[in-house]
């Protein structure tokens, strides 16, 4: 596996499905990406906070692991960078098996991993049938079907949550280092 990189980057004023790439973003402490509808200290995804406007938002940084998309590829799904909502596209880490509370070293910014995205509605919404290539049934069967809440039978794979611990520019290229937490390693659950 080659070493892990940022491959793209991209972020939306507006809270639209998709994100817009651009040739680098700005990571904010306890804020996010500058310029992105879901930066903010508190919760900023619009269906959560209608329910719960003071909740700490722990979904400031959207990343994908760009493998992902030769699993949408061989479904015939062809998707390209900022398409499924991400702030940061990598390549060569397996997100997905992070513990909770990895730091992530994005040059000199650091984010800390809190959880999974777990995939919704507006995933085959955005594809017809998309769903079925993030989100998988623990035998490893597809799925189209949206699970909320903290279903153990199912495995998501839309990519990781991250709060900014210290800021900065991150540009496609930029390497990523791995701080796994001290002590007990706690499995990922959706954000």
């Amino acid at each position: 596996m080659p070493a892990p990189c940022v491959v793209a980057v991209s972020r939306d004023e507006r809270h639209r499905f998709s994100k817009v790439p651009r040739e680098a973003i700005t990571l904010v402490e306890d804020f996010g990406v500058v310029g992105d509808a879901h930066a903010g200290a508190t919760v900023q995804h619009r269906s959560r906070k209608r329910w719960t406007p003071d909740m700490p938002n722990l979904r400031q940084v959207h990343l994908l692991p760009s493998e992902l998309f030769e699993v949408t590829r061989e479904l015939g799904y062809e998707l390209g960078p900022g398409d499924l909502g991400e702030n940061v596209l990598t390549a060569g880490l397996d997100l997905h098996a992070l513990p909770r509370d990895t730091r992530l070293e994005l040059g000199g910014a650091v984010v800390r991993v809190t959880g999974l995205r777990n995939p919704c509605v507006q995933i085959n919404r955005f594809r017809e049938g998309l769903m079925k290539a993030v989100l998988f049934t623990v035998d490893g069967e597809p799925t189209a079907e949206p699970v909320r809440g903290n279903d153990r039978r199912v495995v998501r794979r839309a990519g990781v949550m991250a709060v900014v611990e210290r800021g900065g520019e991150v540009v496609p290229g930029t390497p990523i280092t791995v701080r796994l937490p001290e002590g007990e390693q706690l499995p990922l659950q959706p954000v």
